[in-house]
């Protein structure tokens, strides 16, 4: 096939765009057929639609001066077929053709009730097979129940809201992401952090210290424990399973947090001591957001999953199948659609993640060739994710250029790579998860290119 890799987007994108005109058109028709007018109006996108097809046969290599426009002020987001995405939070989220498919498929608002029938509550549905899947998530992650989620803080905060009261400790590491913040807040509880050791790491000693130092200070222990697998400032990995360990040595349940773990690694709730399993759709499910699964073993299913038990004083009203946490049912139409699409994909890539691994210490290895580079994470990697330093090269390149730091991310942009915080040239994090190999040795020649550029030297 000809043509530049805009002309292809582009006309891809038409392509798209018109065959949603036509399925309009269909959509607006009586069940019975389409008049006259809607068959003229259907032909007439036909033929639009075929000069499209042509235009991407004979192809060009001309750039496009604009993309198409999805309705005004809203353009196309082509970042993910135009460029090689390394942006630390979407790289784990692309989805699948599936999901693409389900998108369009189910994006009506409330796709998924279709045929919701007693006792009309959203994991309950078996058509399309949404009971099935929430089973499916469970034995996932080998817990005993599951359930979808608008994303991994409404597993926190579910399970937070459930379990502590007012004041309440709760202990989680120094890396904590805010939302696991706001969640213990919103509860009425109170943050306690376990410091890190000098490798930036959670360690057991500190755990049990922090928890002796919790009961003696607030004199009860705490309520929950939430820590995470893999952080989000460093990636890197905890003990998780010693941590749990220690925890319920002084019984307190354990919410594990598998914001990157679940959708990218194997993760057995079970097996690493886990009461609580949080995982995020839109981050490493192939998910559009907001999306997550909550999952927890049979001691606490009934307490995170109970139904209500309010009665109107007036009507006598009750809704007893519906769950208080999930606010009766959570994720609708498009977006469970496409995470249920993705998942047979997800849990096959699950067992690459080996190989994920390596081509992330393949980059760095290459990385690192620009000498001054570092990687601040610990090395070598054991995640995709991994925050990197260089301010003794890109950072000094910045402190002459007339862009300033800008200037990094704009050589990257002219390469096809985007994601990189712009400005940034100290400190900044990427994701190489999912590029392939040829990707990842063309990411590894664009830095040292840019290196050589600007007289940076490279081994």
């Amino acid at each position: 096939m000809k043509g530049s890799k805009d002309h292809l987007i582009e006309k891809t994108f038409e392509a798209f765009f018109e065959l949603e005109d036509m399925r309009e058109i269909i959509r607006r028709s009586l069940p019975t057929g389409m008049s006259a007018v809607e068959e003229d109006a259907f032909m007439k996108s036909t033929a639009n639609l075929k000069s499209v097809i042509e235009a991407l046969e004979k192809g060009t290599s001309e750039k496009q001066a604009n993309f198409p426009q999805i309705v005004d002020r809203i353009g196309l987001r082509y970042r993910e077929e135009g460029n090689i995405n390394i942006q630390p939070i979407q790289a784990a989220g692309r989805l699948t053709p599936e999901a693409r498919k389900a998108l369009i498929s189910y994006g009506d608002g409330y796709s998924t009730c279709d045929s919701c029938r007693k006792p009309f509550r959203l994991d309950k549905i078996s058509r399309p097979p949404i009971a099935d899947f929430h089973e499916e998530l469970a034995g996932f992650v080998n817990m005993d129940t599951a359930r979808v989620v608008p994303g991994a803080r409404r597993g926190f905060q579910a399970v937070t809201s459930s379990l502590v009261e007012k004041d309440d400790p709760v202990i989680v590491s120094s890396l904590a992401h805010y939302t696991e913040f706001l969640a213990v807040e919103a509860a009425g509880g109170k943050i306690r952090e376990i410091p890190l050791d000098d490798d930036n790491k959670v360690d057991v000693g500190s755990t049990a210290e922090k928890i002796e130092d919790v009961i003696r200070e607030d004199g009860k222990p705490p309520s929950l424990m939430m820590m995470d697998h893999f952080d989000y400032q460093y990636a890197n990995e905890h003990d998780i399973k010693s941590i749990a360990g220690v925890a319920h040595d002084y019984d307190i349940p354990v919410l594990y947090n598998g914001a990157y773990t679940v959708g990218v690694m194997p993760v057995d709730g079970k097996k690493l001591g886990a009461d609580f399993v949080v995982g995020s759709g839109h981050k490493s499910m192939a998910s559009p957001a907001p999306s997550g699964v909550l999952a927890t073993t049979d001691e606490y299913a009934d307490l995170i999953f109970r139904t209500t038990q309010m009665k109107g004083d007036v009507t006598g009203r009750k809704f007893g199948i519906k769950e208080v946490e999930m606010m009766g049912c959570t994720l609708m139409g498009g977006t469970l659609l496409a995470m249920m699409a993705s998942f047979p994909h997800v849990k096959k890539r699950t067992q690459n993640w080996d190989e994920e691994v390596r081509n992330s210490n393949r980059f760095m290895e290459e990385f690192l060739k620009i000498e001054g580079n570092k990687v601040i994470s610990e090395y070598p990697r054991r995640h995709t994710l991994t925050k990197v330093d260089t301010t003794q090269t890109f950072d000094k390149v910045a402190k002459e250029h007339k862009r300033r730091g800008f200037f990094l991310s704009d050589e990257l942009s002219k390469l096809g790579i985007v994601g990189m915080f712009p400005g940034a040239t100290r400190a900044w994090k990427l994701n190489t998860y999912g590029l392939s190999r040829e990707k990842i040795d063309y990411l590894s020649d664009a830095f040292k290119e840019i290196a050589v550029k600007y007289n940076l030297n490279v081994d």
